[in-house]
């Protein structure tokens, strides 16, 4: 192995650099690894490329571990586009609907709706959105905070559930730093623990029912707001020229129940517990192949019972959903090469010595308590500028969770900060597809939809990044709270401000 130095950050580099030029994060991580393979076996172009395959890809998609991973995230992948597509989701908006008379009930109930379709962080905006769209229109609910609920209801609520893409994703990341660095505690024990560290997730999810039980807004929002509800038409007019609004509508069909979405999911949630109870969950720590095992089965099932229950209500026949199943599975492709190239990267980073030598600067330098702050705020800086927490994910953890360990960090407030820095930087983009599509699902501008957000998500990331300071001290999962009372002071602060002025 060469020596840890300075030269041993190249290939992260490149693969950070290439993301922020491109915006693509699959360009700079293949890019980081090929220069990664060529820093370790000579700058022979050709034969690079072929040791970058026989030596770096191909092993990392037959290790077992990964393999199964890669299945796992196909099988989700198609239960999410079973469920996008049977019309289910949108008949549960529906029926939420039909309870709803004033502006407070129509956003809580969005925000609800939002959280209940917490299996696609995608798939939410698509979904709620256009079903509420013409509720909130009615009662006089911009454009702006509907883009801005169910932005607040996908990511930030996906991103704290283990069993699902999200989780599946940053516990495969979690897994290969653990086994590198002998760690024991299961990826699956290590994900649950950060959980309560995902500040920014948090704050992100509560922030709509305070907004909307303090009924006030504040910044380009409260401008919004305001138009929408001395001026609806106005208002409407004015977004329809909008040439950058997109008109969206959720797939239905007049036979879909909201059965087609929670009895999957009550089966998915009992079929898990059936495989995970006996080994000891949740009260012991479940190894992370016996965790990927119950829940490929759990959704291999829901999808079953999907698929029947959709063929007896005639909404789909079995060979198209299946055909739907399938297609799903194939869209989960981009994520698999992205995570098939984080490992890779992962692998010839530690070869190089990048972790060893990241920790040894921060050993020298870096007070423990100050690392969860710094990974909140570099990776908030890539998120934002790549467009992709996930991304944001593969490059950082690699880097952290190593020297965490080096310099006695607390190792779960350093998880909880990539994910909560990632998500922030993700919530900020107008670049993020988690706002494009929320700005599609609300038929919102773009533009729009990150100009009245955006301080919003400042002002949750400012706490967050002071909790970081404070955990990064104590260590204590109970800052989730000092943090959840900062926000509502906050907000309380802001509007008897805004009343005086």
């Amino acid at each position: 192995m060469p020596a840890s130095d300075i030269t041993s950050l190249i290939p992260i580099a490149v693969a950070l650099g290439l993301s922020l030029y491109t915006r693509n994060v699959i360009v700079g991580l293949f890019t980081g690894v090929f220069v990664g393979v060529l820093m370790l076996n000579g700058p022979n172009p050709l034969a690079g490329a072929g040791i970058m395959v026989k030596e770096h890809l191909i092993p990392q998609l037959t290790d077992s571990y990964n393999a199964g991973v890669l299945i796992l995230l196909a099988v989700i992948g198609g239960f999410v586009a079973l469920v996008e597509n049977s019309g289910g989701g949108t008949a549960f908006a529906v029926s939420i609907n039909r309870w709803v008379k004033s502006r407070w009930q129509a956003q809580i109930a969005a925000w609800v709706g939002g959280i209940a379709v917490f299996f696609s962080d995608l798939g939410t905006p698509l979904i709620i959105g256009p079903v509420f769209r013409p509720l909130t229109d009615r009662l006089r609910i911009s454009r702006q905070k509907l883009a801005f609920i169910i932005d607040s209801t996908s990511a930030p609520v996906a991103i704290l559930v283990p069993f699902i893409g999200w989780g599946v994703y940053i516990m495969s990341l979690i897994y290969v730093e653990y086994e590198a660095l002998g760690i024991s505690e299961s990826e699956f024990t290590a994900f649950v623990r950060a959980i309560p560290f995902q500040f920014y997730a948090w704050l992100a999810v509560m922030m709509v029912p305070l907004l909307t039980f303090l009924r006030f807004d504040f910044g380009a929002m409260a401008k919004a707001e305001k138009v929408a509800d001395q001026d609806p038409d106005e208002d409407s007019k004015a977004l329809a020229q909008d040439k950058s609004q997109v008109q969206y509508q959720a797939f239905t069909h007049p036979n879909a129940k909201p059965v087609l979405v929670w009895a999957p999911l009550i089966v998915l949630a009992v079929v898990l517990g059936i495989m995970l109870v006996p080994l000891g969950f949740p009260f012991e720590q479940i190894s992370g192949t016996d965790f990927r095992a119950g829940l490929s089965t759990a959704y291999l099932t829901a999808a079953t019972l999907l698929i029947v229950l959709m063929a007896a209500l005639k909404v789909r026949e079995v060979l198209g959903s299946i055909e739907v199943f399938l297609n799903g599975m194939t869209g989960m492709t981009l994520v698999a090469v992205t995570l098939l190239l984080a490992w890779a990267l992962s692998d010839i980073g530690r070869m190089l010595g990048a972790a060893d030598y990241i920790a040894a600067v921060a050993q020298a330098g870096l007070p423990y308590w100050m690392l969860p702050a710094v990974a909140f705020v570099l990776a908030a800086i890539i998120s934002f500028a790549t467009g992709s927490s996930w991304g944001t994910f593969a490059i950082m953890f690699p880097l952290i969770i190593p020297t965490a360990l080096a310099i006695d960090a607390p190792l779960h407030v350093c998880i909880g900060a990539v994910l909560s820095g990632g998500l922030f930087g993700d919530h900020s983009s107008p670049i993020s597809e988690t706002t494009i599509l929320s700005s599609t699902g609300a038929s919102c501008p773009q533009i729009e939809h990150f100009r009245t957000q955006l301080p919003y998500a400042l002002f949750n990331g400012a706490i967050s990044l002071s909790a970081f300071v404070v955990a990064g001290v104590t260590g204590s999962a109970l800052i989730i709270l000092v943090a959840l009372a900062a926000q509502i002071a906050g907000l309380l602060v802001i509007r008897r401000l805004q009343s005086s002025s």
